[in-house]
């Protein structure tokens, strides 16, 4: 199994007329994904075509949904606008919507989360690589790729790897893939402060999916949300879980890269982080070359198996 996304989820692309989003359509279409639509204001009517995809460009989500029935968005519109998307994805009623996204000013995303309160739409990011569900083709093609991961080093498993880091992400998937160890789902959550899907809400739907044997949690400086989740999984997760913390070396009071990644409270340092993991009996990874043998050790302490 898999969690939020399957091989089977129709998506649809905000800005897919636009460099970024159409080069990286063209990406998931080849990796097998099923993109339906694409919306873009003022080209309602054209085409999107890469190789023998011919995909449909409407004005509006709204539009675009109930032609094709897609129940998922992947976001590439420019920060002013984004949220504005993500708004639009919500009244159209998406089950998903993913805001690759990065430099949405935070009192937008304060906004548009205060918006989203009752609606069914789960919303991942923004700032963030995306969502990955391997298929079991060639490079792991015929899965469900939303977003800017590359698809190529994913390997359809029982591995589900959660993450604030994009390049984390893809660093915890190439190991797992490269020691034989695929992935149930790889999802990255983005580093803004203000965002749609915590670390916790991922941990909670891995630990629910049967085919889902271990867990890697990557965090970084900023905030509170590892430690929360952390201690969610050990009062209530019985499969193994790795996790690291990135930011170690990173002064107190200055962000770094992340508009979340700055240390402002108790709990939001590195050190405390790492503190905290190991008090709830999380394997943690020393850097980040670390984090799929820090898994496979906390199989092994469990008798578990990942494979």
């Amino acid at each position: 199994m898999a969690i939020i996304v399957t091989e089977k989820t129709k998506v649809l692309v905000q800005g897919i007329t636009g460099e970024f989003g159409g080069r990286h359509t063209k990406l998931s279409l080849d990796y097998g994904s099923a993109i339906v639509a694409g919306v873009t204001p003022g080209k309602g009517g054209q085409f999107f075509e890469h190789g023998s995809h011919r995909v449909p460009i409407f004005n509006t989500v709204r539009d675009a949904v109930a032609a094709t029935g897609a129940t998922a968005s992947a976001v590439f519109v420019p920060p002013p606008f984004a949220a504005d998307a993500i708004l639009e994805g919500v009244d159209a009623g998406l089950e998903l919507c993913v805001a690759i996204t990065e430099g949405i000013p935070i009192k937008d995303m304060i906004r548009a989360k205060r918006a989203m309160l009752g609606s069914k739409t789960r919303l991942i990011g923004p700032n963030c690589p995306g969502i990955v569900t391997p298929g079991t083709g060639k490079d792991s093609s015929g899965g469900c790729r939303i977003g800017i991961a590359p698809g190529y080093i994913h390997k359809k498993g029982h591995v589900g790897v959660v993450s604030r880091s994009g390049t984390l992400t893809y660093e915890a998937v190439f190991q797992l893939t490269s020691k034989g160890l695929g992935q149930t789902t790889s999802v990255g959550i983005g580093g803004d402060p203000v965002n749609g899907t915590s670390h916790l809400d991922v941990i909670k739907m891995f630990n629910d999916d049967p085919e889902t044997w271990g867990i890697i949690m990557i965090g970084e400086i900023g905030g509170n949300a590892e430690a929360e989740a952390a201690r969610w999984v050990k009062a209530n997760c019985k499969k193994p879980v790795a996790g690291f913390i990135a930011g170690a070396t990173a002064p107190a009071g200055r962000r770094m890269g992340h508009a979340g990644a700055v240390v402002g409270g108790a709990e939001d340092t590195a050190a405390a982080k790492i503190a905290v993991f190991k008090e709830c009996g999380i394997e943690t990874a020393v850097t980040p070359s670390d984090m799929a043998d820090a898994l496979i050790r906390a199989a092994q302490a469990r008798g578990a198996k990942l494979a």
